[in-house]
C-alpha cells in the first residue's frame, strides 16, 4: 500500500511540474516575442498591458502544454526510470522536445504551421530550455524517489542479529 501511495503521490508532483513547466515556458514565449515586437519597459507600466500577459501567458501555456505533451512525457519517463536529477538533463531535455516539436510542425505539410525564421526557432528551443529547468526546479530534483520510498518500506529491520 506504502508503494502506491508513493506512485501516487510522484504521479502528482509530476504533472504539477508539468505545469509549472508549462507555464514558464509560456511566459518565456511571451516576453521574447514582446521584445523581438519592440516592448520596452516603458510600456510595462499600463494596466492594460499588465492584464494582456496575465491572460495570455496561461493561455499559450496551454498550447505549449498541448504540443509538448509527447516529447515531454518521454524525457519525463526517461529520467524517472535513470533518476537524473541534473538540471542540465532537463534543460537538454526541454531542448530536444522543443526540437522534435519543430520537427513534427514541418512534416505535417502546412506551410502555414511550419516554423521557419531563425529567430523563432531560437526562441521556441529556449521555451523548452526554460521549460525544463523549471520542471527541474518543481519535479526533477526527486526523479527516481518513488523507487526508493518502495525500497525502505520493503525492508524491515532485523532483530535477530545482535552486534
Amino acid at each position: 500500500m506504502n508503494r502506491l501511495v508513493a506512485y501516487l503521490i510522484r504521479f502528482a508532483v509530476i504533472l504539477i511540474g508539468y505545469v509549472v513547466a508549462s507555464l514558464a515556458a509560456s511566459a518565456f514565449l511571451n516576453i521574447i516575442f514582446l521584445a523581438y515586437l519592440g516592448f520596452t519597459p516603458e510600456h510595462a507600466a499600463q494596466p492594460a498591458t499588465t492584464a494582456s500577459l496575465m491572460f495570455s501567458i496561461p493561455f499559450v501555456a496551454l498550447f505549449v502544454a498541448y504540443f509538448a505533451f509527447m516529447p515531454a512525457s518521454i524525457v519525463i519517463l526517461v529520467s524517472e526510470i535513470l533518476g537524473r536529477r541534473d538540471w542540465l538533463f532537463y534543460a537538454l531535455g526541454g531542448a530536444v522536445a522543443a526540437a522534435i516539436f519543430l520537427g513534427l510542425a514541418h512534416q505535417t505539410g502546412d506551410s502555414d504551421f511550419a516554423v521557419s525564421d531563425t529567430h523563432a526557432i531560437m526562441a521556441v528551443i529556449g521555451c523548452g530550455m526554460v521549460g525544463g529547468i523549471f520542471y527541474w526546479l518543481s519535479a526533477g530534483r526527486w526523479a527516481g524517489s518513488w523507487r526508493q520510498a518502495g525500497v525502505r518500506t520493503l525492508q524491515e529491520p532485523d532483530l535477530d542479529r545482535r552486534p
